[in-house]
């Protein structure tokens, strides 16, 4: 069936008439093309097919009846689309109440201004999964292998879009936080958006509000875009573990234009949990973030880790701003973790309020159970900062790795660090790390000498593509 051709549709298409006809008798000469345009058409990296709204499924968008089995019953519908063109759900101005819901392949989940998307507050809408297999257990508790499924949630599938003219999701979170702060959780808080073992995914031009716990989470899978988001949760430690986007042992992946103000790390890069990591074996590699803004002042504007035990490389930051944030890019790993970082590119970052520039340790503890192998050490080389403009900064840098295995291959250049009224006495703190630097103020430690003095130096930053950044997008309607 072609929902292009139901009575609902051309009910709708004569609504949007009349209202192009008011128009008309109201302001004079309208271009009704460019009216249908401008509320009818976004950018993705597929169009659809087929359409429907939420409520042709019994969708009611007061903000207090749920939506759970509306939401159900319309991707089960729309599901069978999938061979025939795809299908989009299109969600109304309102607020629509419901719980965890899965999405299907082929599929775009369009959010339309002054649409609200509002998870339940009760446990019982997010149903019990198996704990990621490169984690091992829950992050917030063992939970005999079991976690409380994501929000909105994704497994095997091809093709997905969440999407929309800056329609929110809001994870209403308080709850969840203030049982976590009370150890009042047998298992993992949801997640807000999870997508698993997929492919080809797009998550753009939405604000995202309050999660439980990690916002936007990308795990086994590839081929992802995420644009123009806007995250936003309050300061630690109000919002425990609110991680704005954490690709996860995923790779071809592009992070650009959002704005985040999280309760801890903007962007964390993991890839699971010791032995577990180590086991499932899958990196996240071939990451480009560009054009984000940060704000959280307990945490880092990115974070490598410190769950990384099936490796990062090839990263690729730039044009960067954090603002009030505890530290720029950071390191975080330990003995146990095994896997490694390495190939970690950064350029033109801009840093207002810092507590340090500069951060990487190999102490970060937190460790899933007692089987954790301390012979696995992980390997961190080949880290590259340049251009860094810093100012109001207590610590320029702390860089601790880890005696007998030190971290090596790290390049600094073209940095100047404006310190604040009362700067730390030690700016440089370095232990087991080798590396050199060019041009960086205030002076560093006698572990990164300068190498470069008097040349026109700066740190490696690949110039290849990577194939993520040439998906072109259609201008699809609906």
């Amino acid at each position: 069936m072609d929902r292009s051709s139901t009575p609902a549709m051309f009910q709708t298409m004569e609504v949007v008439f009349v209202i192009v006809l008011l128009g008309l008798v109201s302001v004079g000469r309208v271009d009704c093309r460019q009216a249908i345009k401008l509320n009818s058409e976004y950018p993705a990296i597929s169009c659809r097919k087929h359409s429907a709204s939420l409520t042709e499924y019994g969708g009611i968008g007061d903000g207090k009846t749920s939506n759970t089995k509306a939401f159900k019953k319309a991707i089960d519908d729309l599901s069978k689309f999938s061979s025939d063109g795809g299908a989009q759900l299109i969600i109304p101005p309102g607020k629509w109440l419901t719980g965890s819901f899965n999405l299907t392949s082929h599929f775009t989940l369009y959010l339309q201004k002054d649409a609200v998307i509002l998870a339940s507050q009760d446990a019982k809408d997010f149903p019990l999964i198996p704990v990621l297999p490169s984690y091992g257990r829950g992050r917030d508790a063992p939970g005999d292998g079991l976690r409380y499924n994501s929000f909105i949630h994704g497994t095997n599938l091809t093709d997905v879009i969440i999407t929309g003219a800056n329609g929110t999701i809001d994870g209403q979170g308080q709850n969840w936080w203030h049982r976590y702060h009370h150890n009042k959780l047998n298992y993992t808080r949801p997640t807000l958006i999870e997508i698993l073992y997929s492919s080809h995914i797009q998550i753009s031009n939405l604000t995202l509000l309050n999660s439980p716990q990690w916002f936007v989470h990308p795990v086994y899978s590839s081929n992802i875009i995420i644009q123009k988001l806007t995250i936003l949760a309050p300061y630690d430690p109000v919002s425990p573990n609110t991680d704005g986007i954490n690709p996860d042992s995923s790779s071809n992946v592009l992070i650009e234009d959002c704005y985040i103000v999280s309760g801890d790390d903007c962007i964390s890069l993991k890839s699971g949990w010791d032995q577990y990591g180590i086991k499932v074996g899958i990196p996240t590699q071939h990451v480009i973030i560009r054009r984000l803004t940060c704000i959280s002042p307990d945490s880092a504007l990115i974070a490598l880790g410190s769950e990384m035990s099936g490796g990062v490389q090839d990263i690729r930051i730039e044009d960067t701003v954090a603002i009030n944030t505890e530290s720029g890019i950071r390191i975080k790993t330990a003995i146990g973790r095994g896997g490694y970082v390495k190939d970690i590119f950064v350029r033109n970052v801009t840093m207002h309020t810092m507590k340090y520039v500069f951060w990487m340790t190999g102490m970060y503890g937190s460790h899933p159970d007692n089987n954790t192998d301390p012979k696995a050490l992980p390997v961190i080389q080949n880290i590259n900062y340049n251009d860094i403009r810093a100012e109001n900064v207590t610590m320029s840098a702390n860089l601790a790795g880890m005696k007998g295995n030190q971290f090596t291959g790290i390049c600094i250049s073209n940095v100047n660090i404006g310190l604040s009224a009362k700067p730390k006495e030690l700016q440089w703190n370095c232990t087991d790390i080798a590396g050199f630097t060019s041009g960086v103020t205030p002076k560093p430690c006698a572990l990164l000498p300068d190498k470069a003095a008097g040349k026109d130096f700066s740190c490696h930053f690949p110039t290849d593509r990577l194939p993520i950044e040439d998906v072109k997008m259609n201008t699809c309607s609906y």
